[in-house]
């Protein structure tokens, strides 16, 4: 049974309900299938294994913050070597990330849709019951697999502290 809170973050003045639980740090990242471009599935943190993996869930790239918050940390990611590896995680359909993507010269970053079970959504707390989409928040996995940084931001208007993000990102290359 998926756990439902509905005392955590609000749409507009109401309280929605949020599926899963939150992952906490030092817990093992929990490993998830989402869709590449071609809607092959992806298993982001298999595929990136023995590196440090940065995980940024956004409600939709098709939104002025979670399109912000992408284009920032592909200029990120452009600045760090091979062993640091960012994925951005939404529920839009893999052909309209391709799409948005494309439009924004995002080419850094690894867009990956979790449409099609909400997998990602469900087993890291971030999945909006009401909207299908999920909760801004960022992740960041160490090589050994387990979660070194967790941040679910208190509105989805919020956008993460970039700085902190690459900081803690380094750190965790050991």
């Amino acid at each position: 049974m998926t756990t439902e809170r509905t005392d955590v973050i609000k749409l507009g003045e109401k309280f929605a309900t949020l599926l899963g639980d939150d992952v906490k740090v030092g817990q093992a990242a929990p490993e998830f299938t989402s869709a590449a471009a071609n809607w092959a599935p992806v298993n982001p943190i298999q595929e990136s294994k023995g590196k440090v993996i940065i995980l940024t869930a956004v409600p939709s790239l098709d939104t002025a913050v979670c399109d912000r918050e992408t284009r920032r940390f592909n200029e990120e990611a452009a600045k760090l070597g091979d062993d640091i590896v960012i994925y951005t995680i939404s529920t839009d359909f893999p052909m309209a990330q391709a799409r948005w993507c494309g439009a924004a010269g995002v080419d850094k970053v690894k867009v990956v849709s979790d449409v099609l079970e909400a997998e990602f959504g469900i087993k890291y707390g971030t999945l909006i019951k009401e909207r299908r989409f999920l909760r801004r928040s960022v992740f960041i996995v160490g090589r050994d697999g387990k979660l070194t940084y967790v941040n679910y931001l208190p509105a989805l208007g919020n956008e993460p502290d970039y700085d902190e993000v690459i900081a803690e990102a380094k750190k965790a290359l050991g």
